[in-house]
């Protein structure tokens, strides 16, 4: 009875730190546009690889059929990001000229997960966990001779973005003979916030609602489906993948977004394989697509002919994205295992959408990853992994409700670094 309520306590106390942690952190894990490469410190050092070898109780986040094989495991997560974005401009007829440098560096973001087996063939689960990346804050005093008396990027003072996401995902698997099965329902809620937009208003269906409102909730959520094939004693293959989650409006955003703040989050599928080589190696290889333009506040064009928040307004113009990711493991000894990742991807941001993506530079391709696992115990194991994703430009002309700005340029340019640490602990 005692240790039941030892196990109680510790995931009360853990759930209460990821809420309070996901409350005043304004994460920004901008990778795969604003999706993380993955949720835990094991899932980032392959890169986000590992749909088809789930080794934690994160595993529901990719791939909810992986939770078959992970037995009864706590897991808690802390993740320091740190995104430095930039943009250069010249020859602009409104955005502000020069290079600019965003503030809002470093973030910190938690992730919890709890799973336990129910029989021999089924177990159930419980993650948080969490995505952001639209996260940018360019300073009020930054001059802009294009604005006359006024300042910033956008002539409105300090301009930026803050897109968080957090999800709360209780899932079940069933595994018989060579397959597994997932089932993973998600509930979302997103936070948002914009300012400096302040001159765009007079092109909105609702300019008080546009800019300078301070954060905005929505709620809702979708469903992760998973399978896992066990082709022979050392080759994997699986599918997952995630409907859309459907989500209410960011009601003080509602002169933004699109249809009147309409903000849903995309859906996406991913494909993969792990193959052991040996005793001590696993490789692995995964594919991912997600559907950024199926949602019309995120994939319309920044130049649509209808006001901001109409049903066929403006959007950021983000194309759908492909992932291709690599990953390798080497379990070196009984007390250590080490890991290697790499994952490239498209970039969501066109030349012909630099001017909006200022607020959202999103266009980072490539991510370079490597951990390790120590285990203290035969119950106690600390995971940690580090990222590095090079910069990466994106350069088109200005784009005003005029037109092209002839002769203008924007350069769009980020990177990231990526650090996280895990502690699990089985039974």
């Amino acid at each position: 009875m005692r240790v039941k309520g030892i196990r109680k306590a510790a995931l009360a106390a853990a759930a209460s730190g990821f809420f309070a942690a996901a409350t005043f952190s304004t994460g920004a894990q901008a990778t795969e546009g604003y999706f993380q490469p993955g949720y835990s410190a094991i899932q980032k050092s392959l890169a986000g690889t590992g749909v088809a070898n789930s080794e934690d109780a994160m595993a529901p986040a990719i791939n909810p059929a992986g939770l078959a094989s992970v037995g009864q495991e706590i897991y808690i997560g802390l993740s320091w990001f740190s995104p430095i974005r930039k943009y250069r401009a010249s020859g602009t007829f409104f955005v502000a000229p020069g290079t600019v440098k965003s503030g809002w560096e470093n973030f910190v973001l938690p992730g919890i997960a709890y799973s336990q087996p129910i029989d021999s063939h089924s177990s159930w689960g419980i993650a948080m966990y969490g995505n952001g990346g639209m996260n940018t804050n360019y300073a009020g005093a930054t001059p802009n001779s294009n604005c006359g008396p006024f300042t910033g990027v956008f002539c409105g003072s300090k301009a930026g973005v803050n897109l968080s996401q957090i999800f709360i995902s209780p899932s079940y698997a069933w595994k018989s003979s060579n397959w597994s099965f997932g089932i993973a329902p998600i509930l979302a809620i997103q936070m948002f916030e914009a300012k400096g937009l302040a001159f765009f208003t007079p092109l909105s269906i609702s300019p008080t609602n546009m800019t300078n409102n301070h954060l905005s909730y929505s709620y809702g959520g979708g469903v992760r489906l998973g399978l896992i094939w066990n082709v022979s004693p050392t080759f994997r293959l699986a599918a997952a993948g995630s409907t859309p989650m459907w989500m209410s409006k960011f009601s003080k955003y509602r002169g933004l977004f699109r249809d009147g703040g309409s903000f849903d989050i995309p859906a996406n599928v991913t494909v993969g394989f792990a193959w052991d080589a040996s005793p001590k190696w696993t490789l692995m290889l995964d594919y991912k697509h997600i559907f950024y333009s199926d949602v019309g506040s995120v994939g319309g064009s920044t130049v649509a002919p209808f006001p901001f928040g109409s049903p066929n307004g403006p959007g950021f113009g983000w194309s759908d994205v492909d992932v291709i990711s690599l990953g390798a493991e080497w379990r070196a000894s009984p007390h250590w295992t080490l890991r290697a990742g790499y994952a490239h991807n498209t970039n969501p941001v066109g030349s012909n959408d630099v001017t909006l993506n200022i607020l959202a530079p999103g266009v980072v391709t490539d991510h370079i990853s490597g951990g390790f696992s120590y285990s203290f115990s035969g119950h106690s194991r600390l995971d940690f992994s580090a990222m590095y994703v090079p910069e990466h430009s994106v350069s088109g002309l200005e784009v005003t409700p005029f037109g092209p700005t002839p002769g203008s340029n924007i350069k769009l340019s980020m990177h990231q670094t990526d650090i996280t640490i895990g502690y699990r602990y089985d039974w």
